[in-house]
């Protein structure tokens, strides 16, 4: 019977093999994709396990559980881990938040950009962030409306201690494979416009889960949040 250890190697295993086939197989690189670890719904054994895995690249959607994680010396010493914030960023938790992670996926409002800016400048620190847009009619999903996108970016581009380096988005909660798709070709096509609009490289698409990645990188995404599938098999 294997230990929590081993199928923590074996789900990583799959995912990672899965997430490199599915790029292999509409012709981009297999290492092209990096494999998100969202650990927002284990313990902190668990996410050691997963980092022992081979995961290093880790994803909170709450800004607590990622101070507690972030700061943990287990996890710290399993290995060399970089700390996404995936989820809603309030203003009060930005302060805290920014020495620990290395990218926020879910910038969506200027008042949130003026935060950073001025939370990242007091640590004399650059707060690298996506620009999250909401191309569904999910009203419980956060992101900013596509029609709005471009002046949230020019917004951004104002500010001295923020760096855009891409988009994140999610597909349609109730959508099949099909509207997974569109929806994550609109967010594509999104950041190609804005790429040109404003002459710049926004190098990072934030795009699918465990249950639509290979869509997602069909479309283009470079960053899956993966949570789900990491840790099939675990007793609770």
């Amino acid at each position: 019977m294997e230990n929590r250890q081993e199928i923590l190697n074996r789900n990583w295993n799959r995912v990672v093999e899965e997430v490199a086939e599915a790029a292999t197989s509409v012709g981009r690189d297999s290492g092209s994709v990096t494999i998100i670890g969202v650990t927002k719904y284990v313990d902190i054994e668990t996410t050691r396990g997963i980092v022992l895995a081979g995961c290093h690249e880790l994803g909170e959607s709450r800004p607590q559980s990622l101070w507690e994680k972030g700061t943990e010396p287990s996890i710290r010493e399993a290995g060399n881990v970089h700390w996404h914030m995936i989820g809603h960023l309030q203003r009060n938790k930005v302060r805290r938040t920014l020495p620990l992670v290395d990218l926020i996926h879910s910038v969506d409002s200027d008042r949130l950009v003026s935060q950073i800016d001025q939370d990242a400048q007091a640590i004399e620190q650059t707060a690298q962030v996506l620009l999250e847009v909401n191309v569904t009619s999910d009203t419980s999903k956060t992101g900013v409306l596509p029609e709005h996108l471009a002046r949230l970016l020019d917004f951004t581009l104002q500010t001295k201690h923020v760096i855009v380096r891409g988009i994140m988005g999610m597909a349609s909660l109730d959508g099949d494979p099909l509207q997974a798709r569109r929806d994550f070709a609109t967010i594509r096509e999104l950041r190609d416009q804005l790429a040109i609009q404003f002459s710049m490289e926004l190098p990072i698409l934030s795009m699918g889960m465990s249950g639509d990645f290979k869509e997602a990188i069909a479309e283009g995404s470079t960053m899956v949040r993966i949570g789900s599938l990491l840790f099939e098999g675990l007793s609770s």
